[in-house]
Order: C-alpha cells, then structure tokens, then sequence
C-alpha cells in the first residue's frame, strides 16, 4: 500500500492520471492500477469516477493528506540514516571528567556554527558510565581518556585523535620540590578512584616506597586547577590544560624521575550516526587540531 502513495499524491497534484504518469516515469495504466489497489487495501473509493476526468471524492481527499504526510515522514527517516544529509536535530555528547574542561568548548562551538540545525546535548560523567549510556543508546559520541595503547571495551567503535601529557603540578608558591620523597609527604588534589591517572601517580609512588597522602578527591578539572593554584595541594592535570589555562604562570610543573605520564585521547561511539556522521567528523578533526596546536607551542 506504501508504494502506491505516490501515485494518489501526484494524480491530486496535476489533476490527472496521464500527467502524474509522466512525473513518476511509469505508463497511465500503471498508475489507474496503483490507484485500484490503494483503494482495495482501504477498501473504499477515492475517485470520483462519474466525471471525466476522475477527480477525488471528500475521502480520497482526506486519505491525501495522510498520504502527504506519511511520505514526508518517510523521507525524514531517510535524511536521519543518510551520512549524505546535513547534519540536523540533536547530538548527544558525553565527556569524560579529564576532558570536560574549558578548551573543547571550541571544537563543540564549531559544530553549530558549520551546521546551524545541529543542537548540542552535553554531559559529564565518568568514563564507565558514559560507556554503560553509549550502549543504552542515550548518548550518540564520547570524548574519553584512555590508557596509552588501549581502547573501549567491544562492541564499542574507538577512533583515537590525540594524545596529551599529564603533569604534576603545584601552585607558584607551594614548597614541594620535584622528586619522590618531596611529593611524598605532600597533600594531593586527586580524581577519585578508579581514574587511571590516579592509579598510575600512586603506582609510582607506592613504588618509590611512599603512600600519597589524598587532602581532596575532585571530580571536575577546573576545581582541581583551583585548588592547586590556592595552595592547598599537588595535583595532576592534563599539560594541554595547564598550556590552555589564563592562569598558567601561577604553576610549577614538577618533573621527578622515571613519571611520564601520557593518556589517549578518544571518541567512542556504539555505531553508525546516519546524518550526524559528518559533524562527529568535524568534532574529531577539531579536537585533534586543539591538542595539536597545544603541543605546537
């Protein structure tokens, strides 16, 4: 019955069964059939067939604006499949708690201003749970950090788009001096658990034979970034943060032996986006020239 629909619309559009053959490229007796067999999957009469032309009767009239509609329907589910479509409604984005942080509020601007009928959904949670809402169905991207060489767990889809060096780092009037000892017996400004940055940072120390001494677990950057520069602990922050940051001459980055750091940058996704595959290309492309132009400097 779908397939006919065209043939109602375009028989209601130029008048006659001869012209809506020549603009759908099919014969009239094609289109009396599909007519015909319209009528007979809705079981009643569309045409007024006592006049010549035929014309629509008060029914067919009202089955043609259904008719109208359910096809413009159609074609809007087909623009929302198609990566050929400019990118349109809305883009769910997850960041994770590293990456929420002012600089990639740039690549996501970028998204409406290339494409105007692209609205933007943003969200910060930790990388587990934006995995667990990727698979839900309840978030279209993430932008998470990620072990150096690692990627999400599967059946999730992993484009690696940059990679960022993580340091220790002190307000300028802090006393810690840069070597295991020293860091230490210093406070620290810390993700809570389960960041792999953090198990890392206490790996090394715990190696070096201390235990870090945690003053305040924080989930968000820029408190972290604000709780460092007052003094009241060490922290580990992402270098292209700390390069971004309007405050950066108030740190001292601390370098001691053997810690190189580095996480991966990452977008990850459950699948193909249809028509928001060209403004997740976009998000990739801008992320890795912010990292880029970072590292440049």
């Amino acid at each position: 019955m779908f397939d006919d629909l065209p043939a109602l619309v375009e028989f209601a559009r130029v008048g006659s069964i001869a012209g809506a053959a020549d603009r759908l490229c099919r014969t009239p007796s094609a289109i009396t059939r599909q007519l015909q067999r319209l009528e007979n999957a809705l079981g009643a009469e569309l045409l007024d067939r006592s006049v010549k032309p035929p014309r629509l009767n008060a029914l067919g009239a009202r089955v043609l604006e259904q008719a109208r509609d359910l096809l413009q329907r159609a074609e809007g589910l087909k623009s929302l499949t198609s990566s050929d479509t400019e990118p349109h409604g809305v883009l769910r984005i997850g960041l994770a708690h590293p990456l929420a942080v002012e600089p990639l509020t740039e690549p996501t601007r970028a998204l409406t201003k290339e494409y105007p009928q692209l609205r933007l959904q943003l969200l910060s949670e930790g990388r587990s749970t934006l995995f667990s809402l990727l698979l839900a169905g309840e978030l279209d991207v993430a932008v998470v950090a990620l072990p150096v060489g690692r990627t999400a767990p599967a059946p999730l889809l992993t484009n690696i788009v940059a990679t960022d060096r993580v340091d220790i780092v002190q307000g300028d009037t802090g006393s810690v001096e840069g070597n295991w000892r020293s860091l230490g017996q210093a406070p620290w400004v810390l993700n809570p658990p389960g960041c792999f940055l953090r198990a890392s940072l206490i790996d090394h120390l715990e190696r070096a034979g201390f235990s870090p001494m945690i003053a305040a677990e924080i989930h968000n950057v820029h408190l972290q970034l604000a709780f460092v520069q007052s003094g009241y602990g060490v922290g580990l922050l992402p270098a292209s943060l700390i390069a971004k940051s309007s405050s950066r001459d108030t740190l001292h980055v601390l370098r001691p032996s053997s810690f190189d750091l580095h996480m991966s940058v990452a977008i990850v996704r459950a699948g193909q986006l249809g028509a928001l595959e060209k403004a997740v290309g976009l998000l990739e492309h801008r992320i890795r020239d912010l990292f880029e132009s970072t590292h440049a400097k």
